[in-house]
């Protein structure tokens, strides 16, 4: 299977009839696997560089180092969740066994102004935790900023696809409660035991998912419409943007959050790969966009809450 691609700086740079043209191709893009490999995104390589670096050095301490900064309490959305920590299946209604990964999560660098709810502030308000290692947290910042401002910019794509003015998500998202997950995948020896994976099947919360995976590494896949797992290729200079659920339910299935998974076989190598998760507005009231009645109005932080405590 091959992978459509987009490129957001060719749509940004077009008029007219190309723009158009090239939102109804990201529309149907979105309609068929939700999945795109992001040409043209303009992220400064040495920002990339730089939190790759970061999650080297924080992955290759002793687990002892990495425990110091262990999210304290189970629920606690950010820090080092160890190995064992995580079934994303279970998001999904399946038991599986835990996934063979470990991961240091951050949410938003700021708390909006006059923000007082008490389920935000308890959640994804609660501050990094992080570690004392030389340049991290100047590296993660420079990454998830740039991450937020894409985002913005891919939102801007998505509702011209949508064929509504290309500001109608900005009020949306001007505080969103985005999470940035670094993911490492040990190497593997023997699967040991029974539907384990480095990551379960799952599909992702929000409106959409910046990922950067390793160049070259493999294992990540999604379920196709004739129902057959296709491996996505990790290519050199490149994100990888899929829709999450909350985009689904905004567009009442017009467009489609995709099964996926990180896939273990025996004898792999070390894997990593950087995930920005899209997460509109705490209070954004999510409402189908077609007027109907397809999906109950959510708002978008209780319902993130409730997908990621699933998982635990």
């Amino acid at each position: 299977m091959s992978f459509a691609a987009f490129d957001l700086g060719a749509f940004e740079a077009a008029t007219g009839a190309e723009r158009a043209r090239l939102a109804a191709a990201l529309d149907q893009i979105c309609r068929e696997t939700g999945f795109l490999v992001l040409q043209g995104h303009g992220v400064a390589e040495d920002v990339t560089r730089g939190v790759w670096e970061a999650a080297d050095a924080f992955f290759a301490q002793a687990p002892e180092a990495k425990a110091a900064v262990k999210a304290p309490y189970e629920g606690y959305p950010y820090g080092w969740m160890g190995p064992g920590a995580e079934a994303l299946a279970r998001s999904k209604g399946v038991e599986t066994p835990p996934d063979l990964k470990e991961s240091f999560n951050g949410g938003p660098a700021d708390v909006p102004e006059g923000m007082t709810d008490a389920d935000a502030l308890a959640f994804c308000y609660q501050p990094t935790l992080w570690p004392d290692l030389p340049g991290f947290r100047a590296a993660w910042e420079a990454y998830y900023a740039a991450m937020e401002d894409l985002a913005g910019r891919v939102m801007v794509a998505f509702a011209a696809a949508l064929d509504l003015p290309e500001g109608h998500f900005a009020g949306f998202i001007d505080a969103p409660i985005s999470a940035l997950r670094a993911l490492c995948y040990p190497a593997t020896g023997d699967v040991a035991l029974k539907d384990q994976q480095r990551a379960g099947a799952h599909t992702d919360y929000g409106s959409l998912t910046i990922l950067l995976p390793q160049e070259g590494s493999k294992g990540l896949e999604i379920m196709t419409p004739e129902g057959a797992w296709a491996a996505v290729p990790a290519q050199p200079g490149v994100f990888v943007i899929n829709i999450g659920d909350l985009m689904a339910r905004w567009t009442n299935d017009r467009w489609v959050s995709t099964l996926h998974r990180v896939v273990a076989h025996p004898n792999q190598p070390a894997r990593q790969s950087l995930a920005y998760f899209h997460q509109p507005n705490w209070d954004a009231q999510i409402v189908p966009l077609d007027g109907s009645e397809g999906y109950a109005p959510v708002r978008s932080g209780p319902y993130l809450m409730e997908k990621f405590r699933a998982t635990q």
